[in-house]
């Protein structure tokens, strides 16, 4: 999807161009005396040119682009001082442009293929030292335009470069470097444009579209950047914080995107975790799929929890097959398992942590989570445990149980990707607003 810029027209950008030192004024200020004439402008008109430049003037003003071919050529024939060359420029820019809006008819598409012909009047305005700053800044920006319309994107972006530094400023300038970049082929280049557009945005008090930032991801996806991905994902929920936008942006890094075939299925769980956790489980797909991922790792308590959620919620109909299947086997892991103390007698007493961190996830599963932190603790203490993923439990137990602090403190354990990753969601989310009161991610 192409970013929608406003479509700015060189007729808009060269409105009033011809009056930029006000010509009327210059070419009339020979018959001036005393007092107005010390207040005219200092312009350095020829005689000669003045003369030739009138009837040029009158037929530009009056639209008649016909007439004023010759009259203009004439004007350019007598330029004698710096001054007169000015206003030539301008006369034959006018003159270009004029000619080009009614050969178009109002078809942009006829005007933007004739634009060609803009690019020497504008160029020798732009080179031109009278010309005033503001007008050579959307003199530029509008070259730039010509350029990205011929496919020269290279070109494009200096010319939009120049408009920057002589103090343009409309955003629009930024999302025309980004499109440049991308069709140039510079997509990181692209995604840092749309990332300065955003700040300007922001810096102004106004709130950048969503389009921005999925335009952005999508180029660093098309680089096949999977961290830079992931930076403009937690960039969207944390400006974006909807429910809807939660759910793209875990699903397009946990299970549709390059990241995928890295987490194992523990890892997804922790993902579905953060969804229920945010409310941003959709519908019954979401919810029969997260509970059969726990079931497949022995979840059955969990599992349960969840189907009786998507059953409560209205999302998962009470004779849905696939559902009932899962709490079926769910309830067969449940009685399996035995009671959750029994559990943690055991762990206590084995030499290792293994014990003491699945049955942390049993507590965790079921809302016990001052249970969870306990036994992920000892599980860390008594060692021979995957410490990423035991760590990154605990500050989910901490943080369902309302301690963002110490949630946050336990993340920030997590160095290795892709718990780290995953530990960038929750750490985000938690930033935003966090569980509304403990204990809310599981009933």
């Amino acid at each position: 999807m192409r970013i929608k810029t406003k479509a700015v027209r060189a007729a808009l950008l060269l409105a009033g161009a011809g009056a930029v030192l006000t010509p009327g004024m210059a070419l009339a200020q020979k018959d001036k005396k005393g007092a107005a004439a010390d207040a005219a402008p200092k312009v350095q008109l020829s005689d000669g040119f003045r003369k030739a430049a009138l009837p040029a003037q009158t037929a530009l003003q009056a639209k008649n682009w016909v007439e004023a071919e010759p009259l203009v050529a004439a004007a350019e024939a007598a330029v004698k001082t710096d001054d007169d060359k000015f206003y030539a420029q301008q006369f034959r820019l006018q003159l270009a442009d004029g000619t080009l809006v009614q050969r178009a008819n109002g078809d942009a598409n006829v005007y933007a293929q004739g634009e060609a012909t803009l690019i020497g009047p504008l160029d020798a305005l732009i080179a031109n030292p009278k010309l005033p700053q503001d007008t050579r800044s959307r003199f530029l920006f509008k070259r730039g335009q010509i350029e990205y319309g011929a496919k020269r994107y290279k070109e494009a972006i200096a010319f939009y470069d120049r408009a920057r530094e002589a103090g343009y400023n409309d955003p629009n300038l930024a999302l025309n470097i980004a499109q440049a970049r991308a069709d140039g082929g510079d997509l990181v280049g692209s995604a840092a444009a749309i990332r300065t557009a955003i700040d300007a945005e922001k810096a102004a008090g106004r709130k950048p579209p969503l389009e921005w930032y999925r335009y952005a991801r999508a180029k660093v996806a098309q680089a096949k950047l999977n961290a830079q991905v992931n930076d403009w994902s937690l960039l969207m929920v944390k400006d974006y914080p909807t429910a809807k936008h939660w759910r793209e942006a875990v699903l397009l890094y946990g299970f549709n995107g390059a990241a995928s075939p890295q987490l194992d299925k523990r890892a997804k769980i922790d993902l579905w975790r953060l969804l229920r956790a945010n409310k941003a489980l959709a519908d019954q797909g979401d919810y029969v799929e997260y509970a059969e991922d726990l079931g497949d790792v022995g979840l059955g308590a969990e599992a349960k929890a969840v189907i009786d959620e998507g059953r409560a919620a209205g999302k998962i109909p009470a004779a849905s097959g696939p559902a009932n299947m899962v709490y079926s086997e769910a309830q067969k892991q449940i009685a399996s398992d035995g009671p959750l103390d029994a559990l943690a007698k055991r762990a206590q007493a084995a030499p290792a942590g293994g014990p003491a961190a699945a049955t942390g996830d049993l507590a965790l599963g079921t809302g016990n989570y001052a249970r969870a932190i306990e036994l992920y603790k000892l599980a860390l203490t008594k060692g021979g445990v995957k410490v990423d993923e035991v760590n990154s439990h605990l500050a989910m137990a901490q943080a369902l149980s309302g301690d963002k602090a110490g949630a946050k403190t336990t993340f920030a354990l997590v160095k290795t990707p892709p718990r780290s990753d995953i530990a960038a969601y929750w750490v985000t989310w938690l930033d935003q607003a966090g569980p509304t009161e403990p204990g809310n991610a599981a009933e």
